[in-house]
This record gives C-alpha cells, sequence and structure tokens, in this order.
C-alpha cells in the first residue's frame, strides 16, 4: 500500500498514529505529494479526484480516502478494535468533533497563506476559532471521560486535533480554561506513536 501525504497535515497524522497504534507501519510506502489547495499534483488528483490529502492507494482494490475511511479501513484490516461496537456512535462522534476541529484549523492557515493580504478577512478567520473554541470546551467537560477511557480512534484525532493547535496556533493558548484537556493531552502526547509523528515544517 502506498500512503499519499503533505506536509504536517493533522489528518496524515491521524492516519500515521492509527498505523503506529496497529502496528502496520511497515505495510505502508510513505510517498509526499503536493497538496496545494490551488494547485495538487498530478499523482495526488490521480488517487483522489477532490486532491486532498491523505489517500491511500491499495495494491488489489481501488484507492480509498480521507483519514476517516483510511483510519476505518486500518483498523478492520487487523482487528485492532479503535471503533468498538458498544461505543461505536460516541467513537464516531468524537471522532468527527477533532476532524472539524482540524478543517477549521487549517482553513486559518489557507487564508493567511493563499489569499491576497487585501481579500483576508479576520472575521471569517475569528468564526473559524470559535468553532475551535467551542469545541474544545466540549472536550473538556462532556467528552473528557470518555477521553480517559479505553484507546479509539476518538481520542487518537482529538490528540491530533489538540497537536495541531500547539503547532500552528500557539498563540490562541487552547489550553485556558480547560483545564482537564489540558491534563489528558500532556499525558496522551506522550504516548510513542504521538512522539513518532510529531509535526515538523
Amino acid at each position: 500500500m502506498k500512503l499519499l501525504m503533505a506536509g504536517p497535515s493533522p489528518f496524515v497524522r491521524k492516519v500515521l498514529v492509527t498505523l503506529h497504534e496497529t502496528d502496520q507501519v511497515d505495510a505502508v510506502e510513505y510517498v509526499t505529494v503536493v497538496a496545494s489547495p490551488t494547485g495538487p499534483s498530478p499523482e495526488l488528483i490521480a488517487a483522489n479526484p477532490v486532491g486532498k490529502i491523505p489517500a491511500l492507494i491499495r495494491p488489489d482494490a481501488p484507492t480509498i480516502y480521507d483519514s476517516r475511511v483510511i483510519c476505518r479501513f486500518l483498523d478492520a484490516r487487523v482487528g485492532a478494535g479503535l471503533y468498538p461496537e458498544r461505543r461505536q456512535w460516541d467513537v464516531l462522534t468524537l471522532e468527527a468533533t477533532a476532524d472539524g476541529m482540524m478543517d477549521a484549523a487549517v482553513l486559518m492557515v489557507y487564508e493567511a497563506r493563499f489569499r491576497p493580504e487585501e481579500k483576508q478577512s479576520a472575521e471569517w478567520v475569528e468564526s473559524q476559532w470559535q468553532k475551535i473554541d467551542r469545541a474544545v470546551s466540549a472536550l473538556n467537560t462532556r467528552w473528557i471521560s470518555h477521553l480517559r477511557g479505553p484507546l479509539d480512534i476518538g481520542q487518537i484525532a482529538v490528540g491530533c486535533a489538540l497537536s495541531y493547535l500547539d503547532f500552528r496556533h500557539g498563540e490562541r493558548a487552547w489550553r485556558t480554561g480547560n483545564p482537564a484537556l489540558a491534563e489528558w493531552y500532556e499525558a496522551f502526547s506522550q504516548r510513542p506513536a504521538m512522539l513518532a509523528t510529531a509535526p515538523k515544517d
């Protein structure tokens, strides 16, 4: 299998952490591609017509994407149990919450990186951060008991989302007012899978 990836994408990292946590790192070849929203590489477009990463090219079946599909496939491939049936709706909702945070955080980066300065909207950027802020607050309260439970894909997704906030939006200080989540993340970020996949520019 080949994993198409680029830069410090939190969505790619979610897949990488899943590979580590399920002992499948050596089952995949890692291919770096251009994933710019204004000019993705032909190889990426051939694998995923919407030009987004990650995409997983399988030798005996169609390419699959996005991170939610890939992670579920990898989990099913080895029966790792990251999507426990008894808690599946909670797990999937938690993963969706984390993915929404990642989406908003990446869009904030794109606004500054790919739009001319005179067309950038501070109000729009702030509206993306408000999505993240509300999600972080919810994680700190209603989801904290779940996060402290057995490992699942929801925890992996949240860990990757929070790490990306530190990496790209550290000045926003998401930990302020969210002590329980900050404490959980401090421990989760030390997992070998998280340390092995730490983002770099």
